[in-house]
């Protein structure tokens, strides 16, 4: 990743675990959750800016494919 896109990642994973803890989620279900926006910056490089229904298609596609169907439903309403 570059510095800018980095330092946008962690701006946007910070945000979305203080919405995980404002949302008085359990710890397991935050770490999910937080699992799966971390796994997607990993797909996408941390560039999570204005990405596709197809994108979004085909990553949970290959999820699906290489994982198990409980962890691509944790990943999706980790997204949500």
């Amino acid at each position: 990743m570059n510095r800018s896109i980095d330092s946008k990642y962690n701006f946007y994973y910070e945000l979305h675990l203080k919405h995980l803890l404002l949302k008085g989620l359990q710890p397991k279900t935050i770490d999910g959750y937080s699992r799966a926006i971390r796994r997607l910056g990993e797909y996408f490089n941390g560039n999570l800016d204005n990405l596709s229904e197809n994108q979004l298609l085909e990553y949970f596609h290959q999820l699906k494919e290489s994982s198990s169907w409980s962890t691509v439903k944790i990943n999706l309403h980790g997204l949500k």
